[in-house]
């Protein structure tokens, strides 16, 4: 019987990518939720749509630009009595010339996702122009368009695996607070925190959802949890926060990423 095949040896070189990529994914998982020391958040912007006003946009930002996201960190773990002073250190990248592949547009389609991943990791791998070491930095590829009524922007993905977001995010100055809510939801992903809305209909799922479920007056509530990404103004309404001062991290999301320790 023949046992040495073509489809063997790409199948035996397909399982040691997938044994090696996960030893390296805990070992990232480790690094960025000891929260004994600073992750870096380095963020390298995309001309998305190819527009010379995008461009234009993209020439003019600088780190001070994403200050909201590290503002966020320190406030949100003072209340959960981090031992460290500042969570994330967000700096600004070199624009990247060439687009992230696509992901599936089916997200039940595992084999494919899980391609899509390898493929984006070497891709990042790839288009990151620098050697430093990715076990402990978080890179965000943000994907920047005009701004359009008539066309909404693709989902934003943040990876654990890879410590990898994709940020599709509007080229306009009107809308630097709430591309960097978009961001800082990616990167609650890449540490390990879920969803907690509905992906029917956007709502924030009750209690997870809530940035205070013990409220008595339950609605309106004043803050959205950041991944819920919504203020709830009732059991079928809800609103988009203006920016991250208007933000907070539930408990639930605080034992996903290992801020408070998990019963």
């Amino acid at each position: 019987m023949k046992v040495i095949t073509f489809k063997n040896i790409r199948i035996v070189i397909l399982l040691s990518l997938l044994a090696l990529a996960a030893i390296y994914t805990q070992d990232q998982r480790l690094n960025t939720t000891s929260w004994y020391q600073p992750i870096e958040v380095t963020i390298f912007p995309i001309n998305g749509d190819g527009n010379a006003k995008t461009e234009r946009y993209i020439q003019q930002l600088s780190t001070e630009n994403f200050q909201d996201i590290d503002a966020f960190f320190i406030r949100e773990a003072k209340r959960y009595h981090l031992i460290v002073d500042k969570p994330v250190i967000s700096t600004l990248g070199p624009t990247i010339y060439k687009t992230p592949p696509v992901p599936p547009a089916d997200r039940n389609a595992i084999l494919k996702i899980i391609l899509w991943s390898m493929q984006l990791r070497y891709w990042a791998y790839i288009n990151t122009p620098d050697d430093k070491s990715n076990k402990n930095r978080i890179r965000l590829y943000v994907l920047y368009h005009q701004a359009s009524d008539n066309q909404a922007l693709q989902h934003s993905l943040g990876l654990q695996k890879g410590l990898i977001g994709i940020i599709h995010a509007y080229a306009d100055q009107a809308h630097n607070s709430q591309n960097a809510l978009v961001m800082t939801h990616e990167i609650f992903h890449t540490l390990g925190a879920s969803d907690k809305y509905d992906y029917q209909n956007n709502q924030p799922i009750y209690p997870l959802g809530y940035a205070h479920p013990e409220q008595k007056l339950l609605y309106p509530q004043r803050f959205a949890e950041i991944m819920a990404g919504r203020i709830p103004l009732s059991q079928s309404k809800s609103s988009m926060p203006k920016d991250l001062r208007f933000c907070l991290v539930g408990e639930s999301t605080a034992k996903e990423i290992n801020w408070i320790s998990a019963p």
